[in-house]
């Protein structure tokens, strides 16, 4: 019954504001609670930030996340948990315990643009409030086309989507396709309550604003993006699935429910060259 896309909007200005008062008192209430340490931070005093939001979408350190740069390596584009990681079975992923839901509606296209991802492997990672929420590229590849849904704006975090069906599909998001060394590759940034933002590094803001009208771009010249490139950043916590073809990945048996991750470390292997 919340009101999540004004909620969402009042969210992102709030966060946006540079008063030097209410910027320092959010971040330092944010710092205390979640006990985020700046030290891996290109910018190490809370008082250097313009604004909130310029707080949660802080830059690392260069050397802060390694990549691993094997060719075989697929690295996980953010620092988060894992939700759930498997096969995509008869074109559904699972969300949670006992509930799964369609790929082709969460990347909004039909069974014949599904087609490539049939039999092929998925994995959803969530980023809480406290992560570091710039968005990397799990491989090189080619970025072919974006597809924006709109929708609600629940949140993300692992209770609700214990308790709400197809959250993900229900929520406003943004796929993004890629032609890369497995095969098509696609990463689905998942809005969420309280994100100000989804922006990629082409286009800038996608949302806000919220509640506009489903669309598709493909590229006229695909861009290529090398591994480890930095694509978008969410505000606030949400979620980003990964999904690949039928053989061409197989993830690290340690990608299991609530294993945490960081972004350039290996989450699975290529298996297809």
């Amino acid at each position: 019954m919340l009101p999540t896309l004004w909620l969402s909007g009042l969210a992102h200005r709030v966060t946006r504001s540079q008063r030097v008062w209410l910027k320092r008192r959010l971040i330092e209430r944010f710092m205390a609670h979640f006990g985020i340490s700046l030290d891996d931070a290109r910018l190490r005093s809370p008082d250097a930030y313009l604004s909130f939001n310029h707080f949660f979408t802080r830059a690392l350190m260069p050397d802060a996340r390694p990549v691993d740069t094997a060719t075989a390596a697929l690295v996980s584009p953010v620092d988060g948990a894992v939700s759930q990681a498997g096969a995509i079975q008869e074109g559904r992923l699972i969300q949670a315990k006992g509930i799964r839901y369609s790929a082709a509606e969460l990347l909004g296209v039909d069974a014949v643009g599904l087609g490539a991802f049939l039999g092929g492997e998925f994995a959803t990672l969530y980023l809480s409030p406290r992560d570091y929420h710039r968005i990397h590229m799990p491989t090189d590849g080619k970025l072919i086309s974006m597809n924006f849904q709109p929708g609600r704006l629940f949140s993300v975090n692992p209770t609700t989507v214990a308790g709400i069906p197809r959250v993900f599909n229900r929520n406003e998001r943004l796929s993004l396709l890629f032609e890369t060394p497995v095969g098509p590759f696609a990463l689905v940034l998942v809005g969420a309550i309280f994100v100000g933002s989804i922006e990629t590094r082409w286009t800038g803001l996608v949302t806000p604003p919220h509640g506009q009208r489903a669309w598709h771009k493909r590229m006229d010249v695909p861009m290529e993006i090398a591994k480890g490139e930095e694509i978008g950043r969410f505000n606030m916590g949400s979620t980003v699935i990964l999904l690949a073809g039928a053989g061409a990945v197989r993830w690290s048996d340690e990608l299991r429910p609530q294993t945490p991750v960081r972004m350039g470390q290996r989450i699975g292997t290529i298996e297809r060259h």
